[in-house]
């Protein structure tokens, strides 16, 4: 058959390099058939839409008559900058739900008009999101 003995007479010969070029170096060479990211951003979106989110729960009549004295009691004791943990419930800024948080602090304000409670850390939490404030200062 003729096609056995088609390459014997390059076979021998010494492997050609370039004089223009340098040799590539392996780590280049492997790089350039490394697997590439087709679809950008697909596992930033697969992790977001696997975050859990959560509702928020309805406080039940008695819950939010306790809520209501202590932000009473809280509102009375302002001068005496009362350090106290509120929990309460932080929408998601991505998705529907959100998750409950706590944050403890000193109390800066108490606003009954706006329904809001200002910490001193900046942090501002509606009045229909909280869902419980601690404190020693709670009877």
């Amino acid at each position: 058959m003729p096609d056995e003995n088609r390459y014997d007479d390059i076979i021998a010969l010494p492997h050609s390099t370039s004089k223009r070029h340098p040799r590539m170096s392996r780590l280049n060479r492997a790089a350039q058939f490394a697997p590439f990211a087709a679809l950008t951003g697909y596992g930033d979106a697969i992790a977001e839409a696997a975050r859990q989110t959560g509702d928020q729960r309805e406080l039940t009549d008695a819950e939010r008559l306790a809520l209501g004295e202590k932000l009473a009691t809280l509102r009375d004791r302002l001068a005496d900058s009362p350090t106290v943990t509120v929990t309460y419930f932080r929408p998601d800024p991505r998705k529907a739900g959100g998750e409950y948080t706590s944050v403890t602090g000193n109390v800066r304000r108490v606003r009954e008009y706006e329904r809001e409670l200002y910490m001193a850390d900046g942090t501002i939490i509606p009045f229909d999101r909280i869902l419980d404030i601690d404190g020693e200062w709670i009877p």
